[in-house]
Formats: structure tokens, sequence, C-alpha cells
């Protein structure tokens, strides 16, 4: 289609492009694709910054004639060959894409007629970018009407909360989403995505989610440096809790593994581990206290010096009952009449199965 018969996209067309992964090639610059896109977009620009800014310079000095004229300068011959032969490759790859701009203009524009004279059709998302953030933003502010039925799995620090709500059907992962394990110790190597690209992940999965009844872990507002969207974090505040209980021994042993065994299994280094886990106990020294933050930063010196399982474990005990537990059991207080179910892991899945 051309660009002048191009059709404006309804709210189920995008949508269903959203929920079905549609692969989108995006034309914006590299730093404002890096502000927030969509889990399906793939950064082909059509300018790159330094492009974009001396057009923009232009366009504010001369106006948008003199801007155009220059854009079809800066980008001809080899370069202009070069990004209508990534776009094509990219297509012939995946024929479903469509194509979009910041709110679906000249750029969008110029790339379909290039794309056209080269006997490529690809359709354009109308209104480009901003339709598509502005859906992801009213499906996250449409939750609190959601006839689905929310439980919210809760439990003491260590306990596996994480690991059923990967093993359970109809479950909502928020921390990989966040790519953060939502605790003062949680942050790993690879950094969290920026905010729009979140709350759109967020939004997608929620609209690929049919089952009857969603699962998702107690969470606070914030996941590391990202926050929940106000309308979701309250819908969780209201849903159904239940509460998995585990023994001291067995919290230990799985926080020595997410937290010390999996890092180096993943071939991140020993010091690594060790500084990333000392700056998150600085992190929380106010809270406890210089007295207890110097024993449990000893701990985890004596323990990284000497490898043995049972020292990590004394480190992780130690920042258990000084810091978690009792923040835990604060909150509990206030949440415990939502608790519709408090057991075992076994237990707490065998009532989750039976949901599905």
């Amino acid at each position: 289609m051309g660009w002048e018969l191009q059709k404006e996209n309804s709210e189920i067309e995008i949508k269903f492009i959203l929920k079905n992964d549609i692969p989108l090639i995006d034309l914006r610059s590299p730093s404002e694709f890096k502000v927030g896109a969509f889990p399906s977009s793939h950064n082909l620009p059509i300018l790159y910054d330094e492009e974009r800014s001396l057009i923009g310079k232009t366009y504010k000095m001369e106006g948008g004639k003199a801007a155009e004229n220059l854009g079809y300068r800066i980008v001809s011959g080899g370069k202009k060959d070069k990004r209508i032969k990534d776009w094509k490759k990219f297509i012939e790859k995946n024929p479903s894409a469509h194509l979009y701009c910041w709110r679906g203009g000249k750029r969008s524009k110029i790339a379909s007629e290039w794309l056209q004279k080269e006997g490529v059709e690809i359709p354009l998302i109308d209104g480009g970018y901003k339709t598509l953030r502005r859906t992801c933003l009213d499906i996250l502010n449409s939750v609190d009407k959601d006839s689905k039925k929310w439980i919210i799995i809760g439990g003491r620090t260590g306990s596996g909360k994480t690991k059923i709500i990967q093993e359970v059907s109809g479950s909502i992962d928020l921390e990989q989403l966040a790519n953060h394990r939502g605790s003062a110790f949680g942050k790993n190597i690879t950094p969290q995505p920026t905010t729009i690209n979140f709350e759109n992940k967020l939004a997608v999965s929620f609209i690929k989610h049919e089952h009857e009844t969603l699962i998702s872990e107690d969470e606070s507002r914030g996941i590391g440096k990202l926050i929940l969207p106000e309308i979701w974090y309250q819908k969780m505040q209201s849903a159904d809790l239940v509460i998995i209980n585990v023994s001291m021994e067995e919290r230990l042993e799985n926080i020595y593994l997410e937290y010390v065994k999996k890092p180096q299994e993943n071939h991140i280094s020993y010091e690594k581990i060790k500084y990333s886990i000392q700056n998150s106990l600085q992190n929380i020294k106010n809270r406890l206290g210089l007295l207890n933050y110097r024993l449990i930063n000893d701990k985890i010196e004596l323990a990284f010096l000497s490898s043995k399982k049972q020292l990590h474990k004394d480190w992780i005990h130690s920042l258990l009952i000084n810091y978690y537990d009792p923040m835990y059991n604060y909150q509990l207080g206030k949440k415990k009449i939502r608790c519709i179910m408090e057991g075992g892991r076994d237990t707490i899945m065998n009532f989750l199965k039976n949901e599905f």
C-alpha cells in the first residue's frame, strides 16, 4: 500500500500487533530507541543521532524544507543503499513486519517510498511510536477494570516465590521483566530496562495473558530503580494472598544458590559477586545499624576468603534475622487479612494448580 492509502490503525489492530509480537522496524535514532521501544521492535534507523541532530538544528534555523533537503543529502548514495538493504533483509526474514517512526510522519513516509521503489511493500503504524506507547499505557490503566482473579504469592526472603512463579501457569514474572530480584540485594550484573521499556513489556505480558487467574509475586512499589504503575500496584494490594512457608535452612540454601553459586556458574568472578553483595549491604547500612553492618560485612569477607558454603550461610542468616525477617513480619501484619492459603511449597503449588 502507498503512503496515501495507509489507513489509520485501530486500537484492536495495535493490540493485535503487540500481542502477537509482530516484528517492528523502528526508524528512530538509536538514542530515541534506547529511551523506550517495544518487545518486538528492531532499531534500523533512517537517521542516526548526529544526522538527526544536524537536521534538527537546520529545521530550527532555516525551516522544514531546508531540513528535509539536508536529510536527503545526508542519506544518499551508498549510505541510503545500505539502509534500504538492511530494511529489505529484515522484511525478507519477517514478512509480517510493520514500520514506524516517532509519529508516523516524514521518516516513515520516506522509508516507505524508498522501499516501494524497490518493489517492497510494508504496512506503516499510523501515529508511529506515540500510538503504540499510548496503547500500552491504556492497557496498564485498564487493569483496575480487569475481571481476572489475581493471586499474589508472598513469603519470607529465600522461600522460593520466584521459582513458583516460573513454574505455575498464568503467571506474570515482574522481577524477570524488571531484570531485578526485587530486594536490596536483587541487582543483576546486566542493567535494568528503562521505565518505558519495563511498562511496555508489562503491558504486552498482560494482553498476552489468557487465563482467568493471574499469578504474581508480592512486590513493593519499587523493583530496583523501577516503579510499578500505580494502578497495577493497587490491584496487587487488594488481591488474594497466598503465603509460602519454608524452613530457615531451605531459605539459606536458596539464597546461597541464587546470589553466590549461580553467578559463579554464569562465569561472574568471585570478586565481582563479593563487590555486588557488599555494595548492596552498604545501601542498607543505616537500617542495619553500624554494629550489625560491621558484623555482617566481616562475615562476608571471611566467606569469600574461604569459599566455604557454611560461612556464606552465616552472613545470609545474619542478614535475614536482622533485616529481612523483621521487615517482612511488619508488612505481613498489614496484609494477613487478605491471606487465603498458607503452607509449604507443595501445598501452595497444588492450590495454584487447582486454579487452572
